[in-house]
Formats: C-alpha cells, structure tokens, sequence
C-alpha cells in the first residue's frame, strides 16, 4: 500500500475478480463473434488490458483520447482522434470510469453512427450520483461514491495510476 494514498477503496484482488466476471459475461453475449473493443485513453487503458486478455473471442484492440474546447461557459465541444473503423462491427467501449455521463454518451452516438452493428459500453467504476445524462453501462465493475480516485490506471497527470489497486485520494 501506498503511504500517500492509505485508504484502499478496491484492492487488486477484488478488481481482478471483478474484471473477470465481466469479461465472462460479455464472452457469452459475443459469443462466435469478433469483437472491436475501443478504449478510452487515459485512464482506461490497465482496465482495457485486463480486460481483453480474459475475453474469450478474437478482439480487435483500439483506442481513442478526448481533448475538450470550452468555447463558451454552457458548451464544450468534444474531439476524439483517432478516427476508428467500426463500420458493420460489434464495438465496446470500455472506460474506467464514468461519471456525469457526458463523453460516453457521445462516444456511443459517435460509434452507432458510424455504422457499427451494435455498441455496447464498459466501466469498471460507475458514479452515478454525477449523471447528467440518462445512461447506464452495459457492464460495470464497481458503483464509486468517492470525489476522487487513484491507482488501477486513474489519477492525476504525477502519480498514483500505477497502483495495483483503486484508493481515495485525500
């Protein structure tokens, strides 16, 4: 355990555990099929890995990365590069964490209309106290009430993303 971040919220053990429960499930819904799996950068990126090596079904992995425009105090644009071929795919997205609900959202509009034969969404933390929008993911690891999270691939820009479990940051 980290001394700068003591309070262990899911250890590596229940995240493994879960992550693998996840991956069955979504290895019978797939089952017979390809499935293009498109994370997001950065913080989803350990959870995405983990989560891929126990799919059993052939997987294409990609990945996109957010960058974010406020042109006014109400509106944001949202960009996302690369652009990802997806068209006649069954397509997960897989995120670490989703809170108000907002870029997720997007991403599935993005990916649906781009022609994917279907969508379906992943998360290993789910905050759903901070929902702005109706949405809910199609699998999901843990329900999060915690402000602010490190380890596991979360955390600021410094530290903190490469702890093998998820702890509250003080």
């Amino acid at each position: 355990m980290s001394k700068q971040y003591p309070r262990v919220i899911l250890s590596a053990e229940q995240i493994r555990k879960r992550v693998q429960e996840i991956a069955r499930q979504i290895s019978r819904d797939y089952s017979g099929r390809t499935l293009h799996v498109v994370g997001v950068m950065e913080n989803g990126f350990m959870f995405m890995a983990d989560l891929v090596r126990e799919l059993d079904m052939p997987v294409v992995c990609q990945f996109v990365r957010g960058e974010f425009k406020d042109e006014s105090p109400s509106t944001t644009e949202i960009f996302y590069s690369p652009e990802v071929e997806v068209a006649g795919k069954d397509v997960l997205l897989v995120e670490a964490l989703i809170q108000s609900g907002l870029t997720s959202e997007f991403l599935l509009r993005n990916l649906t209309g781009r022609g994917a034969s279907s969508v379906k969404l992943a998360v290993l933390l789910d905050k759903q106290a901070s929902r702005r929008v109706s949405l809910q993911p199609d699998y999901f690891g843990f329900l999060l009430n915690d402000s602010f999270v490190v380890g596991y691939g979360l955390g600021d820009m410094h530290s903190g993303r490469n702890l093998p479990y998820i702890a509250a940051k003080s």
